[in-house]
């Protein structure tokens, strides 16, 4: 299947976890993609995984935290593909804490990470997706932005903002050609989840030492034997929509949780 044949992706969050595992999936299916992360052991990682595929993969460093690094990945990026027909923003960071211990600069750094990088990288790659004739963009929201996960304020309210934000420029760019879709990943095994993320835009959620387990009884995955998924469950969704397989799909979300929320 090579639904990617001839288009050009651009993923962040490509150095772990779900965003490389997007970027081995768009690769496999014959795309050209640029990986951008803030680590550059991530992104060398992702070469090595990529084999045979490795020549239509260019790699940034980017921290999609600062407009002068998404500018000038951006620029970069798009030198390299010559144009872009899909973004994918799954760089994030996951931080955990009792919220009346939660200090504003860690507070800020999530939703400036999530939210505002999100938005950064939208802002600097609309004008080259409007020349193309097949654009969407997948962001990636969680299921926390709807349900209950304590400990993760501002986590949550960052991926809460990702998801409205999405249907905002559904609206604006639909008739425009760019479709926007958001992904929901819940029950996830990925450097967030697990806390071995390297880099400071993939790190695991650390709860607190006194977390009370009893508060996650609603968080396990019903399918199976309730254990986590690998990041290739959200990897095939995200290719499927901004595939031309999802091409009348926008303006909303895909839950990708192993049914832990009905």
């Amino acid at each position: 299947m090579n639904r990617y044949e001839g288009r050009r992706a651009l993923i962040t969050g490509g150095g772990s976890g779900i965003g490389q595992a997007t970027v081995l999936r768009m690769l496999a299916e014959g795309g050209t993609v640029v990986a951008a992360d803030v680590s550059e052991a991530g992104l060398a990682d992702t070469v090595a995984k990529a084999g045979a595929d490795a020549g239509r993969l260019t790699t940034v460093v980017v921290n999609i935290a600062d407009e002068a690094s998404v500018r000038e990945g951006v620029a970069a990026a798009l030198g390299a593909l010559g144009g872009l027909d899909v973004l994918v923003n799954a760089a994030g960071i996951l931080r955990s804490s009792h919220t009346h211990e939660t200090s504003l600069a860690d507070f800020n750094q999530v939703v400036a990470v999530n939210l505002t990088g999100t938005f950064l990288m939208i802002r600097e790659t609309v004008p080259a997706l409007l020349r193309s004739d097949c654009a969407a963009v997948v962001n990636f929201s969680s299921t926390s932005a709807l349900f209950a996960h304590p400990y993760m304020a501002a986590y949550a309210a960052s991926k809460g903002g990702i998801q409205s934000m999405t249907h905002a420029l559904a609206a604006e760019y639909s008739k425009q050609g760019i479709r926007f879709t958001a992904v929901q990943p819940g029950s996830i095994s990925s450097g967030m989840t697990d806390g071995s993320g390297e880099s400071k835009q993939s790190q695991g959620p650390g709860l607190p030492a006194d977390t009370d387990w009893s508060l996650f009884a609603k968080l396990s995955p019903a399918l199976g034997d309730g254990g986590f998924a690998g990041p290739d469950a959200v990897a095939g969704v995200v290719a499927m929509l901004a595939s031309d397989d999802g091409r009348f799909i926008t303006g909303t979300e895909v839950r990708i949780d192993g049914g832990t929320h009905y």
